[in-house]
């Protein structure tokens, strides 16, 4: 195998047309330098320099060697300068992947300000409904960071990032408008826009109901997170949701629960978590959920609610 070393001395005798002048430039022995130009001429089975008095110069075969072995020496550069670049968190690649309603209100500032403040770091980000297809991204290193609802299983590495609100979601002229919250007890028999099986939510509402001893009256189910509220405020029903799932202007009500209900987002990345995704998982903490003005007005005040939260195992 050709080292990149002898490469250099190759393109050094080139540009200085003497192996001295090119020592010089390496900082490098006489010897040393005809040794590496030496060991690649064996590896290349042809002369590639041709000795004369005044120096030396190219065979043709060396002329077509120096040009890849410049290529070969920017590549090496560039690789190392790359290296440092992640390691600063400067520049390099990151792989992110999401639960579906955490894109906009979570991921996505974050990822604006990267793209102002590092543009030189490329992010790639995938989105998913379904938790066991999401942790699986990290079991098959697919993915640098996953922001999904918590508890993972303790196998993961996980960081704590935000806490989230559940929501209840229906038209305005439904009357759960007229309430500052609702109870969970209140959703027996009440028409429920509720998520098709493929949506991790899906199975998480369905126990939460169970837990709770309620059995709403499923009308209709969406495999799309951010579908549910407005399916609900179109009255269609109601909806249960992460707070996440809630866009900006929604023609609907927007109500808390009583106690207020939340669950916890952490972010899981591999046991070796690399500079770019430490730096991130902290702007996700900075960042936290954020919450449309226009929604929040109409969430019940924290100090008006109990602050007792549901059970973790609704989560």
């Amino acid at each position: 195998m050709v080292s990149l070393r002898a490469l250099e001395c190759l393109v050094a005798v080139a540009d200085s047309g003497s192996i001295t002048l090119a020592a010089h430039v390496l900082h490098s022995s006489q010897p040393a330098v005809s040794h590496q130009l030496a060991t690649l001429e064996r590896e290349a089975r042809t002369p590639l320099l041709r000795r004369e008095p005044r120096g030396v110069k190219l065979t043709p075969a060396g002329r077509a060697a120096v040009a890849d072995a410049r290529r070969a020496i920017d590549a090496a550069t560039s690789a190392v300068r790359s290296a440092r670049a992640a390691a600063d968190a400067a520049g390099g690649s990151l792989r992110l992947a999401c639960a579906q309603s955490l894109t906009v209100s979570v991921v996505a500032p974050v990822i604006r300000d990267w793209h102002r403040r590092r543009p030189k770091v490329s992010i790639s980000l995938r989105e998913s409904a379904d938790p066991d297809e999401m942790l699986a991204l990290i079991d098959t290193d697919q993915v640098d960071v996953l922001l999904v609802p918590g508890p993972v299983s303790p196998k993961y590495t996980s960081t704590p990032i935000a806490k989230e609100e559940i929501v209840l979601t229906a038209a305005t002229s439904h009357p759960f408008a007229q309430q500052s919250a609702v109870r969970l007890e209140d959703l027996e028999s009440v028409a429920l826009v509720h998520f098709a099986t493929d949506n991790g939510l899906s199975a998480w509402l369905d126990r939460s109901s169970t837990e709770a001893g309620v059995r709403p009256e499923i009308v209709m189910r969406t495999s799309v997170t951010s579908a549910a509220p407005q399916l609900a405020a179109a009255g269609l029903g109601v909806a249960v949701t992460p707070v996440s799932a809630v866009s900006a202007g929604l023609p609907g009500t927007v109500r808390s629960f009583s106690p207020r209900w939340v669950r916890q987002l952490v972010a899981v990345s591999p046991s070796h978590v690399h500079p770019l995704a430490e730096r991130f998982v902290a702007n996700l903490q900075t960042r936290g959920v954020r919450v449309p003005r226009d929604v929040r007005s109409q969430l019940a005040p924290y100090e008006a609610i109990t602050h007792t939260e549901n059970s973790s195992k609704r989560e």
